[in-house]
């Protein structure tokens, strides 16, 4: 799986934001959101720079 860490996620509605948003990409297979850590983990076939266009669309922000 690979990880990101995300900034401003705080409550159960961004972790369904995010989880939603990677789900309805082509190629994601699995989406986890640890909120406790601020973190998203998602394995599959699919380009980083996609999965970080649509984490930053829906107002959150990649750390590092």
């Amino acid at each position: 799986m690979t990880r990101l860490k995300v900034q401003g996620m705080n409550c159960q509605h961004c972790v369904a934001t995010v989880t939603k948003a990677l789900e309805a990409l082509a190629g994601v297979e699995q989406v986890e959101v640890d909120l406790a850590q601020g973190e998203v983990r998602y394995s599959g076939e699919v380009d980083p720079e996609t999965v970080k266009a649509a984490i930053t669309a829906k107002g959150f922000t990649l750390v590092g």
